[in-house]
C-alpha cells in the first residue's frame, strides 16, 4: 500500500488546473512506456472539470487514440441521462475528440443490450474489463483511476456500511439499493480500483473537509469511511483545495 501524498491548491480552479496538468504528464508516461494508456474517469464537479482543464493552451497534448477509457460506477439509467457520469463527462470533453468507439468503455446503461438487469449489465462490464487485462488479470492495470470524495467519504459506488464494499471476488458490483439517488448503480469493487497503479482523490468544498480529515486519519476502517480503502499500487494522491484540507492535520 502506498503512502498517499497530498497536494492542495489555493482554490478548486488551482487544484484542477494542477490536475490536468499533473494528468497529461501521466498519460504521456504511460504511453511512452506502454503504448497505450488506461484511465478511469469519474463524475462529479472535481471529474468533469479536471476534464474541461485538459482543453487549456498551457496542459501538454494527450494522444486520445491510444488512451482506453473506463468508469469507476455509473448510475444505471438509459444512455445520454443528465445522472449518467458518461453523460458528463462526453459534455465537458469527450464528445470534441473525434474518439475511437472502441477505445470508450461506458458502463451499460438500462437501454443497453441487457435492458434493466443490473446484474446482467455488471458482469457485462466485467467481462469487458477482463477483455483488456493482462493473462490471469481481472482488470487493466489503470494507469490513472480518479475518485470523488462524498460528504460521506464514499468513493464510486462504495458507501459506508453498504455490503457492496464487501465484494471482492468480482471487479464490479451491481448496487440496487444506494443511499444516494438514483438507487441502482454499477460500480468497480475494492480489488478492481485498488489494481492500478495510481489512485486519485479529487475533492473541493468545506462539506467535505470531515471525509477528508476521516479518510487520512491512522487506522481508518473502510467499512465506516470507504475512502480510506482506495489506494494506488504505485502512487496514491490526494488533490485537494485549500477548503477541503482545512482539517488535516
Amino acid at each position: 500500500m502506498t503512502t498517499p501524498r497530498i497536494e492542495v491548491g489555493p482554490s478548486k480552479d488551482a487544484t484542477t488546473a494542477a490536475i490536468a496538468a499533473a494528468l497529461s504528464e501521466s498519460i504521456r508516461a504511460a504511453q511512452d512506456a506502454r503504448g497505450t494508456a488506461h484511465l478511469v474517469l469519474t463524475g462529479g464537479s472535481m471529474g468533469g472539470a479536471s476534464l474541461v482543464g485538459l482543453q487549456h493552451p498551457q496542459v501538454g497534448p494527450v494522444d486520445w487514440s491510444r488512451v482506453h477509457l473506463w468508469w469507476g460506477d455509473e448510475r444505471f439509467v438509459p444512455s445520454g441521462h443528465p445522472d449518467r457520469n458518461e453523460t458528463e463527462a462526453r459534455e465537458a470533453l469527450l464528445d470534441r475528440l473525434g474518439l475511437d468507439p472502441s477505445m470508450v468503455h461506458a458502463m451499460p446503461a438500462t437501454d443497453g443490450p441487457d435492458g434493466d438487469d443490473v446484474a446482467a449489465a455488471t458482469t457485462r462490464y466485467a467481462a469487458e474489463l477482463a477483455a483488456h487485462a493482462a493473462d490471469g488479470h481481472d482488470v487493466p492495470a489503470f494507469d490513472v483511476l480518479m475518485l470523488g470524495v462524498g460528504p460521506d467519504a464514499h468513493i464510486a459506488s462504495l458507501f459506508p456500511h453498504h455490503p457492496a464494499q464487501r465484494v471482492t471476488g468480482a471487479p464490479t458490483v451491481a448496487v440496487e439499493d444506494s443511499p444516494k439517488p438514483p438507487p441502482v448503480r454499477i460500480s468497480l469493487t475494492y480489488p478492481a480500483i485498488n489494481a492500478a497503479r495510481q489512485v486519485w482523490f479529487m475533492v473541493a468544498g468545506a462539506e467535505k473537509a470531515d471525509a477528508v480529515q476521516a479518510a487520512l486519519a491512522t487506522g481508518a476502517d473502510p467499512w465506516d469511511t470507504p475512502a480510506s480503502g482506495a489506494h494506488g499500487s504505485q502512487d496514491t494522491v490526494w488533490w485537494l483545495d485549500a477548503a477541503a484540507a482545512a482539517r488535516i492535520r
